[in-house]
């Protein structure tokens, strides 16, 4: 079996960043933002009305052994005697063939209010579980490594620890009107600690802010279905790491496609069909990052999404525009 010396290079630094004991991490993300929007930014739950499903799965960088998988699903409705939204969000992400998973379990609450005859205000905030565990199996050191023969001996290295659990808060905001969103969301407010071996290492606080608007080109007939442009900038910051994300969707009846660019990393192609009741998106990410595309295999996204049945909606419910991916 060959090993890549790119591949050896990257899942050490892989390793290295995840054992130390202060760990610098990003959370996984998502690249078709919106076809879970409660992952985004809590505030967006029950932005819909109906109860609505999501689920999500991504592999970035496939063709590397340190790739990342994840997968996400959430619930979330609105509730009117809660005067707001309420939901449940799932994730479960794998580095480095699994040797580190981490999975969540969260509920979110969101609070809408009225701030004017166009203009609406979601509040919503997030209380999560989480569990993170590392399979010391799957590590290399260096007392393993033959100078010709490659890693043939048995560490003397021994485990320590490798499970952590911890509790987790996260806040967001949304205000729209009819055409236009603009939101903010905070992750990990508490920071808490997620070392998985000796000493301590907090999490750093996300920030997330996104803005967006629907603009409808020419008008709906009985002949033909009206057409619109979502342009959208999402920004987050955690860290000391930075992600900004331009790009825009084009809706024609039930497809949408997308464009995005993801400063100095990937350009990401999305196409999505949505029938109302159900929708289907995938998106590929062209890595244009030093890592380069033909090495890392970029990423592949598929989402999926389901509305359920809804009783009647609150006369005074206003839906907000965001993309359906």
């Amino acid at each position: 079996m060959k090993i890549k010396v790119t591949d050896i290079l990257f899942f050490t630094t892989v390793l290295l960043c995840s054992v130390s004991s202060k760990l610098l991490a990003q959370d996984p993300t998502f690249t078709q933002f919106y076809s879970n929007p409660v992952y985004l930014n809590p505030a967006l739950a029950g932005s819909h009305g109906c109860p609505r499903l999501a689920m999500n799965y991504r592999n970035e960088w496939p063709q590397l052994t340190g790739n990342y998988v994840t997968y996400a699903a959430a619930y979330d409705t609105y509730a009117k005697n809660v005067s707001g939204g309420i939901g449940v969000l799932a994730m479960h992400d794998q580095q480095g063939q699994g040797t580190i998973q981490t999975s969540m379990i969260g509920l979110i609450y969101s609070y809408h209010v009225k701030l004017s005859r166009k203009a609406s205000m979601m509040f919503g905030a997030k209380a999560s579980w989480y569990q993170k565990f590392l399979d010391w199996d799957k590590l290399t050191f260096g007392d393993m490594i033959d100078p010709r023969r490659g890693f043939i001996y048995q560490t003397g290295d021994v485990a320590r620890g490798g499970n952590r659990g911890f509790f987790d808060v996260s806040a967001g905001a949304v205000v729209f009107t009819k055409r236009f969103f603009g939101g903010v969301a905070v992750n990990h407010l508490n920071r808490p600690d997620e070392s998985m071996i000796l000493g301590q290492s907090r999490l750093p606080m996300r920030f997330t802010g996104h803005v967006g608007a629907e603009i409808a080109l020419g008008s709906k007939s009985k002949y033909s279905n009206v057409t619109s442009i979502m342009p959208n900038i999402i920004y987050q910051y955690q860290n000391g790491f930075q992600e900004l994300n331009i790009g825009t969707y084009i809706k024609y009846g039930n497809f949408n496609v997308g464009a995005w660019y993801r400063n100095r990393d990937a350009f990401i192609l999305t196409f999505g069909v949505n029938t109302g009741k159900f929708k289907l998106g995938y998106s590929y990410d062209v890595t244009v990052s030093k890592l380069g595309n033909g090495i890392s295999g970029g990423s592949h996204e598929v989402s999926m999404g389901y509305n359920l049945k809804c009783r009647r909606k609150p006369r005074a419910f206003r839906t907000i525009s965001c993309p359906s991916f």
